[in-house]
């Protein structure tokens, strides 16, 4: 694997406009270049100072200009976030300061860090594996409360363990079998105990698949529920999103098929993120592009747990039929809420209409106002009810991460191929073939066989200054 860690490297690690801005150094000349520039107040130089201590002082100008009084940590490796010596300095949040102190660190040797290039640092010194780094990322854009707590139970490494433990038990039985191939002449031996090895992968299956199931429930959790807005043209979805997000967030028009894409956005309700989909309207029409938009309508239907469909309560001619045919196929395993819009246009008794037609439609109904606003509030204590989320502790695992999940599916390829070699009594050297693999894909998560490619890949979508 690729060392980058030979450069000193620094980076601005805190957003503009705070009263605060931290700059981080790290690599083999960190305290060196650092203490190249910093005066303490009085004492030793930053050279020779213990780890784990902060040292008021100034920054110098190489031509004795006081840039700023800051405060510095020290740290010493391998004791670092980054597994290296490590600088961090804390300067006043002006963004003048800040680039002054920049320039004047890569004047005397330091390079500007790379985006993640702090946590790739961690990784490749060991510090975390490779799940824990990607944790980093998922930590920082954390938007709710379970969000926060899936990245902090990924950071402590409860999933890095669970993968361990089912490596370390398939490497045990993989090296039994490759060692019965040393022995090919002598085919009544048999090092690995063939029940033994099929109760072992029954097991494995198990805790993978629970593994890989949990994705559906950690993806809701980490991007938002996804919740789409159907409907016929110009009966209010986009004037709905716009009153979710308190915001004009949609363009609202009273001329037909204005939404000809999905328009998408997120809010929070109760710590539960959930991200609206203003679809295009549902209807019939001769235009491409429109039609285009319909027909991404029923595949954003099908990736949504939440389905809100949309009426003109003043004009339900041919919905109920519509609802029928078109949408309840749609909504198969989903939660799909009617919402009666315009209904401050209706009389008492028109509403009471309606309910009894859409009685036997076993689902949630509502009417509101989307216009004015009305039961805005109701609906979204809906959405929380609808959303169904488990309470997640530190200890829980949820798989939150894309690539993870698909290394997981096949490792569960892999250990089922095994369970059917077993089961037909494969020569020993083709189960374990599909050991190996299944090993290779649950390694693949922390970053044991993972290439340069994939690394860079997941790194660059970190922000810089970590």
């Amino acid at each position: 694997m690729k060392m980058i860690n030979q450069d000193t490297i620094c980076a601005i690690a805190t957003a503009q406009g705070g009263a605060i801005g931290i700059i981080r150094v790290s690599g083999p000349r960190a305290i060196e270049i650092t203490s190249h520039l910093f005066i303490p107040v009085q004492g030793k130089p930053l050279t020779e100072r213990k780890p784990y201590t902060l040292t008021f002082g100034k920054i110098l100008s190489p031509q004795g200009e006081v840039i700023d009084e800051v405060l510095v940590s020290l740290f010493r490796a391998p004791h670092s976030y980054t597994g290296e010596d490590s600088t961090e300095i804390m300067c006043h949040g002006s963004s003048y300061i800040l680039q002054q102190v920049i320039q004047l660190l890569i004047q005397s040797g330091c390079r500007s860090a790379l985006p993640g290039e702090y946590t790739q640092r961690a990784f490749l010194n060991g510090k975390m594996d490779l799940s824990q780094a990607e944790a980093v990322a998922d930590l920082i854009a954390s938007s709710s409360a379970a969000s926060h707590r899936l990245a902090m139970s990924q950071m402590r490494g409860g999933f890095s363990k669970e993968l361990a433990e089912l490596r370390n038990r398939l490497l045990h039985f993989t090296s039994l079998m490759e060692l019965e191939l040393d022995f090919s002449d002598h085919e009544e031996l048999e090092f690995a105990n063939r029940s033994e090895l099929n109760e072992l992968a029954a097991h494995i299956e198990q805790v993978i698949a629970r593994l890989a199931h949990s994705f559906s429930v950690g993806n809701a959790i980490k991007n938002g529920i996804p919740v789409a807005i159907i409907g016929e043209t110009n009966v209010g979805k986009s004037t709905l999103l716009n009153a979710l997000l308190n915001e004009e967030k949609a363009i609202v028009s009273d001329i037909h098929g204005t939404t000809r894409d999905v328009i998408e956005d997120t809010i929070n309700l109760q710590g539960i993120t959930f991200r609206f989909i203003d679809t295009a309207g549902i209807r019939q029409t001769s235009d491409t592009i429109e039609s285009l938009g319909i027909k991404r309508t029923f595949k954003k239907m099908e990736q949504s747990h939440i389905i809100l469909w949309m009426i003109d309560s003043t004009d339900v001619k041919g919905r109920l039929e519509e609802l029928q045919t078109e949408i309840l196929p749609h909504c198969q395993s989903k939660k799909l809420i009617i919402l009666f819009n315009k209904s401050e246009l209706l009389l008492p008794i028109q509403k009471e209409e309606l309910a009894t037609m859409f009685a036997n439609i076993e689902t949630e109904k509502l009417f509101i106002s989307a216009k004015k606003r009305e039961n805005i509030t109701t609906l979204e204590e809906k959405l929380v009810q609808a959303a169904t989320l488990p309470e997640i502790s530190l200890n829980d695992i949820i798989i939150t991460n894309a690539r993870h999940y698909e290394a997981l599916v096949q490792a569960l390829n892999s250990i089922h191929r095994v369970q059917e070699g077993l089961q037909s009594d494969l020569p020993g050297d083709l189960v374990s073939e599909d050991l190996r693999q299944c090993i290779f894909h649950l390694s693949d998560i922390v970053g044991d066989v993972t290439n340069d490619e994939v690394l860079e890949n997941i790194f660059k979508n970190f922000c810089i200054g970590k």
